[in-house]
């Protein structure tokens, strides 16, 4: 079951970056030469080898497109969140992995617009305009995802990874390489994950002690606590409306 939830996961992550880079490719398409795979040599022309380098590091970001989904926004936190919540209830597998990836994805686009905004405007829009060229639009990019990551990463996380390379710490935040980043975002994305998920568990914990001690008070030591407290675990959540209230506090974290 957990396999074919993550099998399930790829493949919504790998049509959503479809979906979101095929505008971009429509709109290049008209100014896209057309390319020819020529043996002898010397007959590519700089501005063709240019091109042809341009269009597979597009390829291999639309194939790195889930990792880049997990590792460099939200969505790692907000999936860790909702394992918590569904096994501190006691549900099982409701609400299904399709509903919670599906949720995780779209609360990940909402959080990561102003990212996404920032890297349209400063970087893709110019190239599109041959006002920059390639690299610079690939340092431009990297500025705002850089941003936020270094807004939710801790100094400790980030100083393991120069001790495990034992490279010279860092000046300042740009001479910090964007991989060390991304993997000292991870591990903090999952410190924080876990504490959201800690304090979820507290309430239901207490309900679980509660309904347990009222059964053994009454002689019913046979009858499973848990099928007793998961329909008052689920009122409780209904009556707090803990979706608005825990969604809520969870982009209230990125903010």
């Amino acid at each position: 079951m957990i396999a074919r939830g993550h099998g399930t996961l790829i493949l919504c992550l790998t049509a959503l970056a479809a979906a979101l880079l095929c505008p971009v490719l429509a709109h290049a398409a008209p100014t896209i030469p057309k390319l020819t795979m020529e043996l002898a040599a010397g007959q590519a022309e700089p501005t063709e080898v240019s091109t042809l380098l341009e269009i597979v590091f597009l390829l291999t970001v639309l194939a790195m497109a889930p990792a880049i989904m997990l590792t460099m926004t939200s969505f790692t936190r907000i999936i860790i969140v909702f394992h918590f919540l569904r096994q501190a209830m006691g549900t099982q597998q409701m609400p299904p992995n399709q509903i919670l990836a599906g949720l995780a994805i779209f609360m990940t686009l909402t959080i990561m617009m102003p990212v996404g905004k920032a890297i349209n405007d400063t970087a893709f829009q110019p190239y599109m305009a041959e006002e920059i060229p390639f690299q610079e639009m690939l340092t431009r990019a990297q500025v705002p995802i850089r941003e936020f990551m270094f807004k939710h990463t801790r100094e400790k996380d980030l100083s393991i990874f120069y001790a495990i390379t034992k490279e010279d710490r860092p000046k300042n935040k740009e001479e910090v390489s964007t991989i060390m980043l991304v993997a000292a975002y991870t591990i903090s994305e999952l410190k924080t994950g876990f504490t959201i998920g800690f304090l979820i568990y507290i309430p239901f914990l207490i309900l679980d002690m509660v309904v347990a001690s009222i059964l053994l008070a009454m002689g019913m030591m046979m009858l499973p606590p848990v099928m007793i407290s998961l329909p008052f675990k689920i009122l409780l959540f209904v009556l707090i409306d803990g979706w608005n209230l825990l969604i809520g506090s969870l982009v209230n974290t990125f903010q």
